[in-house]
């Protein structure tokens, strides 16, 4: 049920979100158990041996974040965008920085190659001032290249960026006056604490809270071996629609996206093809499930599960649907077993429902 957190609520919240080993699966489960974050970090030693950050460092957070004009929104809050808690144990809490609001709007990505063509940046700014004029707020990464230029072209209607680093890290430096442009016009979002650097593990989170922002992803030029086209495969997997500018064959910087469009992309050239690939009205979510994430009953898990999901985790991640199905369990055993596994340090779980051996959570 949807609700504004208290004060107290939130700092408990967030120290439960922000506890060494407890990712975005295993802390919407031990909501799901104990039906609060209070009740859970109360029953916390009894499971692990991960300690919560204190109370003050938490309420020192929430200050410095207002301070700075932005805020801390709960996946269970009014204010969470609300395609994002749709999916799979969504990111327990996003930091906001601007209009919070426009993250409410039918949204639409708008992603690609940070060293971009000319064509493509030009594409990508007319574009996304198209995609504003006819309603969308288009999200992005505030990379270089075309992530850059589709928030610059949306700027006047509204724009999201999502940051791998905390709200007081922007990233990359050279984008500094665009970032403050952004708060002015929209709003810059991250998971990560304030003070966290990103890191290139870091990265395909973000790509995830993008896709899991928008109704539907466009990759304009990527290449073969790019973070694009892990935010095309998280929308794919999200239920979202994927999307992309076709490219000459000649240029290595578009074979990502042809790739996308040879394996059922829609191909758009335009707004107008993106507004009219989406219908009419909202597009369905897709999502891959094999049964829900949270059943009312246990399901039993077969001996030795837990070993053998640790076993198949690496650091490349893997949706908690996919190892379901490759382990033969239902995916309520398969959260619970992911739950022991990154509470004992062997597993990380990470946005929209993936899990990856440990080490891919932000560092305590």
């Amino acid at each position: 049920m949807s609700r504004t957190l208290s004060r107290p609520e939130r700092i408990a919240w967030a120290r439960l979100a922000r506890t060494p080993r407890v990712g975005p699966l295993t802390f919407h489960r031990l909501i799901e158990q104990f039906k609060s974050a209070a009740a859970a970090l109360e029953a916390l030693p009894r499971v692990s041996d991960a300690k919560p950050p204190a109370e003050a460092r938490i309420a020192d957070e929430l200050d410095a974040l207002e301070a700075m004009g932005a805020q801390l929104l709960a996946s269970c809050e009014p204010a969470y965008p609300p395609l994002l808690a749709q999916l799979d144990a969504p990111p327990p809490l996003l930091a906001v920085r601007g209009d919070a609001r426009v993250l409410a709007r039918p949204a639409i990505a708008l992603i690609g190659a940070r060293e971009g063509s000319a064509a493509a940046l030009m594409l990508a700014q007319q574009i996304a001032a198209d995609l504003g004029a006819a309603g969308f707020v288009v999200v992005s990464g505030m990379a270089r290249g075309v992530d850059a230029a589709a928030h610059k072209g949306a700027l006047p209607t509204g724009t999201a960026a999502v940051l791998a680093g905390g709200l007081d890290h922007p990233y990359p430096p050279q984008n500094l006056k665009l970032h403050e442009a952004i708060i002015e016009h929209g709003a810059v979002v991250s998971e990560a604490p304030l003070g966290a650097v990103a890191r290139a593990r870091d990265f395909p989170r973000r790509n995830s809270i993008i896709s899991g922002l928008s109704r539907a992803v466009v990759v304009i030029e990527a290449a073969l071996r790019s973070g694009s086209l892990i935010t095309a495969r998280a929308a794919g997997d999200q239920g979202r629609d994927v999307m992309a500018v076709p490219g000459s064959p000649l240029d290595p910087r578009a074979r990502g996206s042809n790739a996308l469009i040879k394996q059922g992309a829609v191909l758009v050239e335009s707004a107008d093809d993106i507004v009219a690939a989406l219908g009419d009205g909202a597009p369905p979510l897709r999502p891959r499930s094999v049964g829900p994430l949270f059943a009312e009953r246990e399901s039993k898990a077969p001996d030795g599960l837990a070993e053998k999901i640790a076993a198949l985790l690496s650091p490349t991640p893997i949706h908690v649907n996919d190892l379901a199905r490759l382990v033969e369990a239902p995916a309520g055993a398969v959260a619970a077993a992911l739950t022991e596994l990154e509470l004992s340090g062997e597993a990380a779980s990470l946005p929209g429902g993936y899990a990856a051996s440990s080490g891919a959570a932000f560092p305590a």
